[in-house]
């Protein structure tokens, strides 16, 4: 009676093992899928909107880096880099990539 009894449980156990198993996939996709969409796809987001502001940068905008320099751009260099005018004496070369946004015209004359 024991072995009878030990597997009849035991093929319920095989059965909720199974069962077991594919919860956990479809827990492991709804994890990737959620993480998915909070981390990756905003990211990738933000990326492309930064790749555009980099492309429509031109002479003359005045702009902020991320060390929180803000300036006029004098000229773009091939290389990636922009020489930016701080004020009249002073000028920058920076980084294309260190551009965080461009700010409307007139902002530093109002500074």
């Amino acid at each position: 009676m024991n072995i009878l009894y030990s597997y009849v449980f035991g093929s319920t156990d095989s059965m909720n093992s199974t069962n077991s198993s594919y919860s956990l996939l479809i827990m492991l996709l709804v994890l990737f899928l959620v993480f998915y969409l909070v981390i990756f796809r905003p990211q990738k987001k933000r990326v492309q909107a930064h790749k555009k502001l980099m492309n429509s940068i031109s002479a003359g905008d005045e702009i902020l880096t991320n060390s929180g320099l803000i300036g006029k751009v004098v000229e773009i260099k091939e290389s990636g880099y922009v020489l930016v005018s701080l004020n009249k004496s002073n000028e920058v070369l920076i980084k294309k990539d260190f551009i965080s946004i461009v700010l409307p015209k007139g902002t530093i004359e109002l500074l």
